[in-house]
């Protein structure tokens, strides 16, 4: 039976695709807004997937189709792709056939089912399963940190979001079962056992609705003070910052600098506290941990919104362990990690507040840790 991705493909652009891949979105359990201080982070890949389909064409055309664009192509010329180049979501994977320096016309078809702008790594999971499948294509030979770290290169030097590592490093290298711990100065990776089924609890996503975009400046203003503030103090990043250091060296610092940094080095702090907790199977501990994650997004990075914050103190009101805003925030998603008997309580509690406060319907999602990226057969 054919693949309905490769029957979308093929009714697109009237031939069979060479190849398939899929890559996924991710949730960050804890280490938000770190990945490009040199920090931790603690990510898992969710079940849900970006797929693409691709073929070689034997001249210099680039065609490319979405099934979430009613599958009609837009056609660009392979050296015409550089920065600057392409209008809205097509720079996506644009940008990746021109970080991995691709001089081949390809037919390209997506479908996304990672759910766009609610903070769980849509972008990522576009940019990666193209990565994955181009070299597989094209016999690159490029390693799963090599695609990550050209992903990452096609979102900050060609789509302008200034990102870091993390979420393009979980996308490809996530593993059924288990969380990922990135060192992200130099993307060593250590997988850390997530079974909450056996602890009977679950992770529940509730996308607020709101939905963010990184491209307007206020993901690129906090990356810009807590560089600022490691320039001011002496550092070569947050990583190097300690409380203490930041403390001392507060009188240098302007307010927002000072709050951003301090962000920076709790949150990093926390990652790896987390970790220790979830090898000693302490979700109590886990729970209280990403609480103390959103009171500092919500406070010194001031990344939350009311949306967000309503979903957190709902389910901790309810009986949740703890709750967290995730992705880079403005809206998105949050996850709160709750004993699964209380999934339906829990959700109903946060429906009735949002339908309260006159918002829209919140999306709910669950997901145990998944496989990264991989090719369809």
């Amino acid at each position: 039976m054919t693949h309905p991705l490769a029957e979308k493909f093929s009714t697109t652009f009237g031939a069979q695709p060479d190849l398939m891949a899929q890559a996924p979105g991710r949730v960050n359990l804890i280490g938000e807004h770190i990945d490009y201080s040199q920090g931790f982070v603690l990510p898992f890949a969710i079940d849900l997937y970006t797929s693409v389909a691709i073929r070689k064409r034997n001249d210099g055309i680039v065609r490319i189709a979405s099934s979430q664009r009613k599958q009609q192509f837009e056609t660009f010329e392979i050296t015409d792709i550089k920065p600057g180049y392409g209008v809205g979501w097509v720079k996506y994977p644009l940008g990746v056939l021109w970080a991995l320096e691709i001089s081949s016309g390809v037919d390209i078809f997506i479908d996304g089912k990672v759910p766009s702008g609610a903070g769980l790594s849509s972008s990522a999971a576009l940019e990666c399963s193209l990565a994955f499948a181009i070299n597989e294509l094209f016999h690159l030979g490029r390693s799963l940190k090599d695609l990550a770290l050209l992903s990452q290169k096609a979102e900050n030097d060609y789509v302008g979001v200034p990102c870091g590592i993390m979420d393009q490093s979980i996308s490809l290298m996530g593993k059924s079962g288990f969380a990922l711990l990135i060192d992200c100065s130099d993307l060593s990776t250590t997988l850390v056992p997530l079974d909450l089924t056996r602890a009977d609890l679950q992770l529940l996503i509730i996308d607020t609705g709101v939905h963010h975009a990184l491209v307007d400046g206020g993901y690129a203003e906090r990356r810009a003070s807590c560089e600022s503030a490691a320039a001011k103090i002496g550092v070569a990043s947050m990583r190097q910052l300690s409380a203490a250091l930041l403390e001392n060296n507060q009188k240098n610092l302007t307010n927002s600098e000072f709050m951003r940094a301090r962000h920076a080095v709790t949150e990093i702090a926390r990652v790896l506290e987390t970790v220790t907790k979830l090898r000693e199977s302490d979700y109590l501990a886990v729970g209280k941990i990403l609480n103390e994650s959103h009171r500092s997004l919500r406070d010194d990075y001031t990344v939350s919104c009311p949306e967000s914050d309503l979903v957190v103190n709902t389910a901790n009101a309810n009986g949740a362990l703890g709750a967290r805003m995730v992705g880079g925030g403005f809206g998105g998603s949050v996850i709160a990690l709750i004993d699964r008997a209380e999934t339906g309580k829990i959700s109903i509690a946060i429906e009735q507040a949002f339908a309260n406060a006159g918002y829209k319907p919140p999306r709910f999602f669950t997901s145990l840790p998944s496989d990264g990226a991989s090719l369809i057969n």
